[in-house]
């Protein structure tokens, strides 16, 4: 079991220095970096106070700086919003910065806010994502760059640096819609699986994914496919509940719930079968519980829906440190 922490930057009801919070997540990284964790994912926000990280290439270079083994993911680069030629050499140079240790996540994105101020019309941000994840790899591959799409065209452009993994970093898409697992899995790309998706539908999803790169003619094989969790852990059950529920009342107003939809171009419709959306994430979504607890139901999602590589998303300081010094040591 390989286990990352997904790494927010939330700034809840602006309390205290926002500089704060980068500070207690650089000190969780270092933390990250002693306790035998895979990686840590940095995750792309703008806008908001959900998670104040507009920039995960920037953010990934200051935490290689302070670590000497964590791999450094990126979950992910909102890849529809960046000049691809740029996107590329930005990894790049984080990949070389870091000593060769960049996992590279990129999605597409969902925000109507951040489409409008980055000029991007949303209904060409599938488009723009999919050309630039095939610029980007072919800027690390190819000594020499020529494309022409749609919304992108250049030749001959040499991109340097190139990544110090060759050919390229290990590369993710985001998939949370059917629509684009199929696509990722047609193209033998590998998957990050949604934090916010039910732990039925992680399974569910997991088994199309597996389908579709059978149909595709690729291969399960030594492949990791994290899936992301939120997390909330603490002494007792009904603390740990407690958590679980503060958590996701926080996720629902700030980004997540349903008073929200009309902010979102990338519809993946939750209908929290006809419950309290709070009660649907403590129940349905959210790992929760004592660390015993919770190292128990790891194992089972293992056998249940072969979970391989857990990918954390905290929901308390208390559940991080819970999480590095009691249930990491024992996945």
């Amino acid at each position: 079991m390989k286990l990352g922490v997904l790494q927010f930057f939330s700034w809840p009801g602006r309390h205290g220095p926002l500089e704060d919070v980068y500070a207690r997540a650089l000190e969780r990284i270092e933390i990250m970096d002693r306790g035998g964790f895979d990686a840590v994912w940095l995750a792309e926000h703008h806008f908001t106070t959900f998670s104040v990280c507009p920039s995960v290439h920037m953010l990934g270079v200051l935490a290689a700086a302070r670590t000497t083994r964590l791999r450094i993911g990126t979950a992910v680069s909102l890849a529809a919003l960046y000049h691809p030629l740029r996107l590329a050499e930005e990894v790049a140079l984080l990949d070389v910065l870091s000593g060769g240790r960049v996992n590279w996540g990129a999605g597409r994105g969902f925000a109507h806010s951040e489409f409008a101020a980055f000029g991007v019309p949303p209904e060409e941000s599938g488009e723009r994502f999919r050309e630039a994840v095939e610029i980007v790899l072919a800027a690390w591959r190819d000594d020499r760059l020529t494309y022409h799409g749609r919304h992108f065209s250049f030749d001959e452009v040499e991109v340097l640096p190139k990544p110090l993994q060759r050919p390229h970093p290990p590369v993710w898409m985001a998939a949370t819609s059917e629509e684009a697992i199929a696509w990722a899995a047609g193209r033998g790309f590998s998957i990050l699986m949604d934090p916010h998706a039910s732990i039925e539908e992680l399974g569910r999803k997991r088994r199309l994914y597996a389908d579709k790169l059978t149909e595709a003619g690729f291969s399960e094989k030594d492949r990791d496919i994290p899936m992301a969790r939120l997390l909330a852990l603490a002494a007792t059950e009904a603390e740990a509940a407690a958590i679980a529920r503060r958590g996701a009342q926080w996720l629902l107003d700030a980004y997540a719930g349903p008073q929200h939809t009309h902010r979102k171009s990338m519809q993946v419709r939750r209908n929290y079968d006809g419950r309290d959306p709070v009660d649907y994430y403590v129940d349905n979504v959210i790992l929760h519980g004592t660390p015993e607890a919770v190292v128990d139901k790891v194992a089972r999602l293992k056998e249940e829906i072969g979970l391989t590589y857990l990918i954390c998303a905290p929901l308390s300081r208390e559940s991080f440190r819970l999480l590095a010094d009691q249930v990491a040591p024992r996945l």
